[in-house]
């Protein structure tokens, strides 16, 4: 009985990984998109990815956010978010960025410091709000262009340029270089993946937008996707529009407010 049900949750999963691969080799997708020549590849990518996804990941996701109280889910979602800050930090500094990279620091020290590792985001609290910036978009503000849009395995949306910083920062440096430095193998494990958990379960809401009101899901996501990378990078090289500029924002002010007077 059990070996059988067992084949029966493997079997949609092995169908639909022979379909996406199939799709994949498919040369004779026209592309609908001039920054994604690759789109019939990129479509079986795709289709391999929301297969695994939805037998994999996305049903953890799911469990996590019904039977892990809101605070802790908070708490854990907010110590990444501190993690990933100090890679932002980093590359606001590679952009000669000083304003973002000052204000990103304080985050993190006042973060850790009063937010008890990271658990409380007392920052956006007090009004320094999140400055998003990976190796991506440093690349792009240093001219390199994004290139054809591709599917990472497991990963998903990318560009070249993207792709090469994902590579980079394996190589390297990255938001997860602290969690990689630790020595005990289990407890190392057990933080990569709550972190993947963490991640997937932050997009739950985003992905069932998607599910509701994209026509293709594909084009959907590919089109954000490159709408959001481009506004990054032309922020952060001057263009206006794109997002919001927190360069010409006054430094958050961490001290104590004064005791009110009887």
């Amino acid at each position: 009985m059990k070996k059988n049900v067992r084949t029966a949750r493997i079997r949609p999963l092995a169908l639909a990984i022979t379909a996406a691969l199939l799709l994949g080799g498919c040369a004779s997708v026209e592309p609908t998109n001039p920054r994604d020549p690759w789109e019939g590849y990129n479509r079986g990518m795709f289709a391999f990815n929301d297969a695994v996804d939805g037998a994999l990941l996305k049903p953890i996701a799911y469990a996590y956010r019904d039977l892990t109280p809101d605070p802790v889910r908070t708490c854990v979602g907010n110590i990444f978010g501190n993690l990933n800050d100090v890679w932002s930090a980093l590359n606001s500094f590679l952009q000669a960025r000083p304003h973002d990279f000052f204000n990103t620091l304080g985050r993190v020290m006042f973060n850790t410091t009063m937010g008890l590792g990271g658990c409380i985001d007392v920052a956006s609290m007090n009004g320094a709000y999140r400055i998003p910036n990976d190796l991506g978009t440093t690349l792009g503000v240093w001219g390199m262009g994004s290139g054809p849009y591709v599917v990472l395995p497991f990963l998903g949306s990318s560009t070249v340029r993207d792709t090469t910083a994902t590579l980079t920062s394996v190589a390297t440096i990255s938001p997860r270089t602290p969690i990689f430095a630790i020595n005990d193998v289990p407890v190392r494990n057990t933080l990569l993946g709550v972190y993947v958990v963490d991640i997937r379960h932050s997009l739950l809401s985003a992905d069932e937008i998607v599910n509701r009101t994209a026509l293709d899901r594909y084009s959907f996501i590919r089109d954000a996707y490159l709408q959001r990378r481009d506004a990054l990078v032309n922020q952060r090289v001057g263009d206006e529009g794109a997002v919001p500029d927190y360069s010409d924002d006054a430094l958050p002010d961490y001290t104590d407010p004064e005791p009110a007077t009887k």
